[in-house]
């Protein structure tokens, strides 16, 4: 079993070139699915998740090549329907395939989605959707079998909550369907845009993609196409996050500073000083950063929740008190342990976490609970007094390309063990 290894207190400074975004490419990937031809995907992230994505493209019968940072997926070859249940509990995302496997076969079996334990994260919203447009849906010990009897057809669907997953099983099915679908509430996502300028240019009519909104009329066939997957503005986050604990200084290449404005706001309350610049921003940490009163987590164009830990483990080591409220996950606190354990102050009643920012905080034998809380122990022990050990470190995998080479190429002493 693999572990980060962390001695704290260096100051982090250099460049970053950022990783391409984990959330924007698996559902280009499954969306590949959906075309004629080759789709090539360019700076593809090194992901274990994007390796489970390849794995349940390949068993579906696509032929699929990863060199670098490039995926090549051929899709004419695919015979199956049916994903493997091994494969779904790999990663949460995988219940992406739902709606790009009905769109191309016309049904779909596969079990519930494994990943991060995160609390509840229902897939009604997507099942009550792909009904409104045709799917017949039977479950059956825990695996769904989904079919089209009449085909796919548009239809007009209202979500709830806007979700990102919802909203991009929605336009996955939808693309190739019969007539037009109308999603209001949709998700505004930097990534759904993404997964919208893919399919564009493979042949789909969509608009309104980024707005409340969003219209697909269906096309009768998709080709491949080459292109490039956004910076994963996350990562960014996490490493502006490292360079904030450590007084360090940093310029992150390739992200586009206008998808990151809820976070860079928070860490310019935090007095950290960003100046953007073409294709990326200059970060300058502040030599104490000072608390911030309130923080919620909320849809795009809010804070994002995936962010929420990573900035928590700043805010440990901030002047004064903060608030954290987390609106979009019940159990999105289990990285708080592992702060404690480093010293940190923070009470959590509920869905709020209190922090009151500490001296200093000292390293320890921590886990990470998932992917984004995993994170957060590597930034609050690059900012600890003494070594750090974070264990379970798969986690951490399924969101980072090596981030330890990254950390190090910032002067970080971190090794993988």
């Amino acid at each position: 079993m693999q572990k980060f290894v962390i001695q704290g207190g260096r100051r982090l400074e250099g460049e970053v070139l950022v990783q391409g975004a984990k959330n924007s490419a698996l559902p280009i990937l499954a969306a590949s699915l959906l075309c004629d031809g080759e789709s090539v995907l360019d700076n593809c992230p090194r992901l274990s998740d994007v390796y489970a994505a390849c794995r349940i493209l390949s068993g579906l019968g696509c032929r699929c090549t990863l060199r670098g940072h490039t995926v090549q997926v051929q899709a004419q070859g695919m015979h199956s329907s049916v994903i493997p249940m091994q494969l779904m509990r790999e990663m949460r995302s995988s219940i992406i395939f739902l709606g790009a496997v009905l769109g191309r076969m016309g049904r779909c079996e596969l079990g519930f989605p494994g990943g991060c334990e995160l609390g509840p994260r229902p897939i009604d919203l997507h099942l009550q959707a792909l009904q409104r447009m045709g799917v017949r849906i039977l479950e059956d010990n825990g695996v769904l079998q989904c079919s089209t009897p009449a085909g796919l057809h548009g239809a007009h669907i209202h979500l709830q909550f806007p979700s990102v997953g919802a909203t991009e099983n929605i336009l996955l099915a939808a693309v190739l369907a019969k007539g037009e679908t109308i999603v209001t509430n949709a998700a505004r996502e930097p990534e759904i845009i993404d997964l919208a300028s893919y399919l564009r240019g493979c042949g789909a009519r969509i608009t309104g993609d980024g707005s409340s909104t969003l219209c697909i009329q269906g096309v009768k066939q998709l080709t491949g196409c080459t292109y490039r997957i956004m910076p994963d503005r996350i990562a960014a986050a996490t490493w502006m996050a490292a360079a904030a604990v450590t007084g360090g200084e940093i310029a992150l290449q390739q992200v586009n500073p206008a998808d990151l404005v809820s976070m860079t706001d928070v860490f310019e309350q935090m007095r950290c000083r960003i100046c953007p610049f073409r294709e990326g921003l200059y970060f300058h940490s502040a030599k104490c950063p000072k608390a911030i009163r309130s923080i919620r987590t909320m849809p795009y164009p809010g804070f994002p929740t995936d962010a929420q830990a990573i900035v928590m483990a700043v805010l440990c080591k901030a002047k004064g008190t903060s608030l954290m409220e987390e609106t979009i996950f019940e159990n999105r606190f289990r990285h708080v342990d592992a702060l404690v354990k480093m010293g940190a102050d923070i009470q959590v009643a509920g869905r709020a976490a209190v922090i009151k920012g500490v001296r200093s905080m000292h390293g320890a034998a921590v886990q990470a609970t998932d992917l984004r809380g995993g994170a957060a122990m590597i930034v609050a022990g690059l900012g600890a007094a003494g070594e750090t050990t974070v264990e379970q470190i798969a986690h951490i995998d399924r969101g980072y390309d090596s981030p330890e080479t990254v950390l190090r190429g910032l002067g970080a002493e971190i090794r993988r063990i």
